[in-house]
């Protein structure tokens, strides 16, 4: 284990990822349609997820252990992570395990893999476990004079441009890296829609996409997007509800038209199909389109989270399709294969499950037709 602290420089790129899948292809034998193309980069239709577990010694061990073989088995490029997941002991995680790869065995380079984190929450240190979330914000933000008591929500997210600073650098620091892919403000409107109005929050928002296209300007970041939990899947008048379209004009206006804000990523599974389903948004003259069509129309890819539902789709009566059976691969493969989508995030730990998760990379994601069928045997959409 890597135990000097050593700066991996460098960010995916279009060389890089397309490495990745020759490797993924050619040593690994996966179908080269696994990898979707956007802005010239090549990501892998599953995306490996890192918020559940308990920050201890053995869960990171086991995290470290998932995302080194994930990387290493040709079918995963894509982490996802937070600051605020298991105290920032997941990124932590994600830094020794992408130095094992590259530093120590020279078996990937950085320009493979696309690191995706999240800012927004407060959170502590979980190797100081002696500070609680409350001390630590106090000691390093309030009495500083960073932010002020009242910048944090009653969903305990902070959007001041200061915090969200902070956050990067830390994430950065946590991560040992020159370059973070993709940061998300996380979970923002569902955290801030009872404090403030929305005119309000779109100001609070504008200020923190400003901090974000800053460190793009400064290659600390290279896209920008929103994590979200609700905002994109009610019905537009519900007061949780949020245009993607006027987000994106607020990028716009802040980053002109070659702004950072490239990706979403929303709760999506059998239970929770609001994106593929609702049709609640509207970009320009076209009206009714759900978040996945609008996206596509906006230029924006989607992540999705909790695919499995946190592992409670785990025993719902699936129906086999396209020779499907095994259960995770049948609740999978028709995220996967949805339209704007690039990878549903699956978050793993254990050795079965990491065998588990990734065999259905050995699987092409389902063309056109085959999803329309699908979504119909599933569904009962149309």
């Amino acid at each position: 284990m890597s135990n000097t602290y050593k700066i991996i420089n460098g960010y995916a790129s279009h060389n890089g990822t397309k490495k990745y899948v020759d490797y993924a292809v050619q040593k690994k034998g996966k179908p080269s349609s696994h990898f979707r193309l956007f802005d010239g980069i090549y990501l892998s239709s599953i995306g490996m997820g890192t918020y559940l577990g308990q920050p201890t010694l053995e869960d990171d061990r086991a995290m470290e252990n998932a995302v080194y073989e994930s990387i290493k088995s040709g079918a995963v490029n894509v982490i996802d992570t937070a600051i605020n997941y298991r105290a920032m002991k997941s990124e932590k995680s994600i830094g020794r395990a992408l130095a094992r790869l590259i530093n120590d065995e020279g078996v990937i380079s950085r320009d493979e893999i696309f690191v995706c984190t999240k800012n927004g929450y407060i959170t502590n240190d979980g190797d100081y476990p002696g500070i609680d979330v409350t001390e630590y914000v106090q000691n390093m933000f309030i009495s500083p004079g960073v932010i002020d008591a009242g910048d944090i929500s009653s969903g305990y997210n902070v959007l001041n441009p200061n915090y969200i600073s902070r956050c990067i650098d830390k994430s950065l620091m946590n991560m040992h890296l020159s370059t973070i892919d993709l940061v998300y403000i996380h979970n923002a409107f569902e955290s801030w829609y009872n404090d403030v109005s929305k005119e309000q929050f779109l100001e609070m928002l504008s200020k923190v996409f400003e901090v974000y296209e800053k460190y793009r300007s400064n290659d600390k970041i290279r896209y920008y997007g929103m994590a979200t939990w609700t905002c994109f899947r009610v019905p537009q008048g519900n007061k949780e509800y949020l245009s993607l379209e006027e987000v994106v004009h607020l990028a716009e206006k802040v980053g002109g038209m070659q702004h950072g804000f490239r990706f979403v990523q929303l709760p999506y599974n059998l239970a929770y199909s609001e994106a593929l389903l609702l049709k609640n948004q509207n970009v320009g003259s076209e009206k009714n389109l759900t978040v996945l069509e609008a996206a596509d129309r906006l230029n924006v890819k989607v992540f999705t989270s909790i695919p499995l539902f946190q592992s409670r789709l785990l025993k719902s009566k699936v129906p086999d399709y396209m020779g499907l059976t095994d259960q995770v691969a049948k609740l999978v493969q028709i995220i996967r294969s949805s339209p704007s989508v690039i990878a549903p995030l699956i978050g793993y730990k254990k050795p079965e499950h990491i065998e588990q998760n990734l065999k259905i990379a050995n699987v092409p994601p389902l063309n056109d037709e085959e999803f329309r069928n699908t979504v119909k045997t599933l569904l009962g959409g149309s």
